[in-house]
C-alpha cells in the first residue's frame, strides 16, 4: 500500500455567519480554510489551525473547532507543539505505534 497523502471531504462550516451569510466575504474565508485543509496531512493540519487559534487569541480554539470540524483538544495539541517548537519534520506524521493496525496484521495469511 502506498504511504500517498489522502484527501479529506472539505468540511461546511457550522458558524453562524457561514449559516445565515453563505456569500459573505467570511463564509468565503472560512471555505478556504476548509478546502486547504483537505489537502494537508494530519500533523499540518493541526500546526496550521493551532496557528490561526493562537492569533485570533481568546476563544480562538473554540472558533475554529466550530469552522474546521477539528476536536478542540487537537488544536490545542497543535498549538502546544507550536509552542515546543517541534516543528522538525522526521518523516513521520504520527509517532512509531500510533495510527491503525497494519492489514498483515489484523487478517493472518494476507
Amino acid at each position: 500500500m502506498g504511504k500517498g497523502n489522502k484527501r479529506h471531504a472539505t468540511h461546511s462550516c457550522g458558524c453562524l455567519i457561514c449559516q445565515r451569510h453563505p456569500y459573505s466575504s467570511t463564509a468565503h474565508e472560512h471555505r478556504a480554510i476548509n478546502r486547504l485543509l483537505a489537502d494537508t496531512d494530519e500533523r499540518s493540519r493541526r500546526l496550521f489551525v493551532g496557528f490561526l487559534a493562537r492569533q485570533h487569541g481568546y476563544g480562538g480554539i473554540a472558533l475554529f473547532a466550530r469552522i474546521t470540524g477539528l476536536d478542540r483538544n487537537t488544536i490545542a495539541r497543535g498549538q502546544r507543539e507550536l509552542r515546543r517548537g517541534a516543528l522538525r519534520w522526521c518523516g513521520r506524521v504520527r509517532r512509531p505505534g500510533a495510527g491503525c493496525k497494519r492489514v498483515e496484521k489484523k487478517v493472518p495469511g494476507l
